[in-house]
């Protein structure tokens, strides 16, 4: 839906956070599945960390919206 880059330290330079939207948890699994299997993106993973791994963790967490909130869509 939209990615975005900290301003602040420490954060700064070294942090993307991105939002994607999923029908429901199990295809958000699904989804991540199918991604992290798919042959293509695993090439891609390996040339970029021929010299070392470009990320040192990552954070999921699931959100709703609020009732309270404007739509997205």
């Amino acid at each position: 839906m939209a990615y975005w880059t900290p301003t602040d330290e420490p954060l700064k330079g070294k942090t993307l956070i991105y939002i994607i939207a999923h029908p429901s948890r199990d295809a958000a699994t699904a989804n991540w599945k199918a991604f992290g299997d798919d042959p293509e993106w695993q090439s891609v993973r390996a040339t970029s960390e021929a010299n070392g791994k470009i990320v040192e963790k990552v954070d999921s967490t699931f959100l709703a919206l609020t009732d309270f909130s404007p739509s997205l869509h």
